[in-house]
């Protein structure tokens, strides 16, 4: 797929996520808008995967570690044509199929159910070493928050990873350097990234996070290493795409008001 492609996948994406946000009345814009690039190239180009068949055997699995940006997933489920797009302004209501995190039992796409912070790995793990089991080819992709891995789960999970050689197994840490409380590097600092995962045995890759070609390049190398898992440690900017939420802290959980909404609608390009 050509980058203008998934360009426009993206923003559609991004509108959709500023608008069901605002609907809904709450969650988490600012990691969701960090993701989305990530994201497009994974269900749009990486991953085989089918809407008509979303348990398919063969299918290569997701799991959203950092779960409160669920809305990015969604608008990107949607955009694929797992479910239609009216189901996304039903985002956070009662008896609704969407959730404020992924439900894998009542959701199409959501292969792990996840919210509590550093879980996600640990399931995936699972996921891989099945496969591995079974020999079978299908892989796994997992994304983290940079605040999320702060959790001591995630490292107990590297380690396991390396341990039983996952190398169908892939994972993004959304390096947007904000979290709930404050920069990461003020809150907890979870640097050197790169170095820990290194020391943990797994091949390291750095990218730009919004840098289409640079998601490609790195998954294409992870789908090449072969004995231990690859860690891609994408830097994001929170908020990507809307400028009064990039790198502000106080978008990481806050809905856009009506007003804001359109402001946002409007530097993505309207509302189509």
């Amino acid at each position: 797929m050509k980058n203008e492609e998934l360009a426009q996948h993206a923003c559609h994406v991004r509108k959709n996520i500023v608008k069901m946000l605002t609907e809904a009345g709450s969650g988490h814009p600012g990691g969701s808008l960090s993701v989305t690039d990530i994201l497009q190239v994974l269900y749009f180009e990486t991953m085989h995967v089918d809407p008509k068949d979303p348990k398919k055997a063969d299918r290569d699995r997701f799991v959203l570690s950092k779960g409160h940006c669920a809305p990015a997933l969604y608008a990107t489920l949607v955009e694929k044509g797992y479910f239609p797009e009216e189901e996304l302004w039903h985002l956070r209501k009662c008896g609704a199929m969407l959730q404020g995190h992924p439900d894998m039992k009542h959701t199409p796409g959501i292969d792990m159910s996840t919210g509590s912070l550093g879980q996600g790995l640990s399931c995936a793990n699972g996921m891989a070493l099945t496969a591995k089991l079974d020999k079978k080819d299908w892989r796994v992709y997992v994304v983290c928050g940079d605040g999320e891995i702060q959790e001591g789960m995630i490292w107990e999970a590297a380690m396991s990873a390396a341990h039983y050689k996952l190398d169908n197994l892939t994972v993004f840490v959304d390096h947007n350097g904000l979290q709930i409380d404050g920069p990461n590097n003020e809150v907890m600092t979870v640097n050197p990234i790169d170095e820990k995962f290194r020391a943990f045995g797994w091949n390291v890759l750095s990218i730009n996070g919004h840098d289409y070609d640079e998601i490609r390049s790195a998954l294409t190398l992870a789908q090449h290493t072969k004995g231990r898992p690859t860690v891609i440690i994408a830097e994001t900017v929170k908020g990507k795409g809307v400028s009064f939420m990039e790198n502000q802290v106080g978008w990481h959980g806050k809905a856009p008001s009506k007003e804001e909404c359109a402001e946002a609608l409007k530097e993505l390009g309207g509302e189509a």
